[in-house]
């Protein structure tokens, strides 16, 4: 004889309730069914579970300790029934993204918040990390989709331009430059700079451009992500360049955007992976980007014509 799940079925309901009445009850069966079931476990498992006293069923140390396994089993089976439910009625589906760090408050954001007006019960996944990590995970097919700044599909991916616009000067309140529209490369000359780490590509372009412009920065501090250059020039640490989206997210908390004389391009792309099965819900959040992205560049137009 082996152990069956309608065996364990029965030992968890008799333990849950307390009597064989209500577990028989509760399984939609008979008193004689479960006693029969209970007596069949304890001979497969060759040990008494419960003492019979006065008629009532008592459990032993061994029953006690023998539910909590059980109960560590059907917890596992309520999850994957619970994911079942979801992946059937797909209306609390979850999407999984991946992206730079600096589209994960400057972008994502908005986009969320005008897919979840429209799906309240999808859960929405975020994970940030840095190139060239990120274009790995794209083409492993681990996310539903991913947004990165490269021009070139990762492997087994396609891509599309979500947004293009350039990088902004952001400057601490009070600051003299402040009393100018747009910032030219000699505006800078003398400037406190706070800088990307050496090896980030748009530290080596905004070098290049000022070397070739022949302008001397005093580079005060590095640091590796275009909020932490935000905070620290909030501190009044220097002036910094850095993309329009982080610099629009954080600006009016003690940092003031300005536009640039000169163009360093930045622009947003989204990556779909080609092997991994499309979500239904892919196409409503691709839409909701893609509003999220139009307003940050009408808002970027508006930041020009000041």
């Amino acid at each position: 004889m082996k152990l069956t799940h309608r065996q364990i079925e029965v030992f968890r309901a008799v333990m849950n309730t307390g009597n064989v009445t209500q577990a028989a009850q509760a399984l939609h069966t008979s008193q004689p069914t479960v006693s029969r079931e209970l007596a069949r476990l304890e001979q497969v498992l060759q040990m008494n579970l419960f003492d019979r006293v006065r008629g009532r069923l008592r459990p032993t140390a061994r029953a006690l300790a023998l539910l909590e396994e059980v109960q560590r089993s059907y917890l596992g089976l309520e999850r994957i029934a619970a994911a079942a439910r979801s992946l059937r009625e797909f209306a609390q589906g979850r999407l999984s993204i991946a992206c730079l760090p600096a589209l994960a408050h400057g972008l994502l954001p908005l986009a969320v918040q005008r897919f979840a007006a429209e799906h309240p019960q999808v859960g929405v996944s975020i994970t940030p990390q840095e190139s060239p990590l990120l274009e790995e995970w794209l083409t492993e097919q681990r996310f539903d989709l991913g947004l990165c700044e490269r021009i070139h599909a990762p492997a087994a991916t396609s891509t599309s331009t979500l947004l293009q616009a350039d990088e902004v000067g952001v400057l601490p309140d009070g600051h003299p430059l402040l009393a100018k529209r747009v910032l030219k490369p000699k505006d800078f000359a003398g400037q406190p700079f706070v800088s990307f780490a050496p090896a980030d590509p748009y530290r080596e372009l905004v070098d290049a451009l000022f070397e070739r412009e022949g302008v001397q920065r005093r580079l005060a501090v590095e640091t590796a992500s275009a909020a932490s250059v935000c905070a620290l020039v909030r501190q009044g640490l220097g002036v910094a360049i850095v993309n329009p989206l982080t610099a629009m997210e954080l600006a009016g908390a003690g940092v003031q955007v300005r536009p640039l004389s000169f163009s360093i391009p930045f622009a947003v792309t989204l990556v779909l992976p080609q092997l991994r099965p499309a979500s239904p819900l892919r196409e409503a959040f691709v839409a909701a980007l893609q509003q999220a992205a139009g307003s940050l560049q009408a808002r970027l137009r508006q930041l020009s014509k000041r």
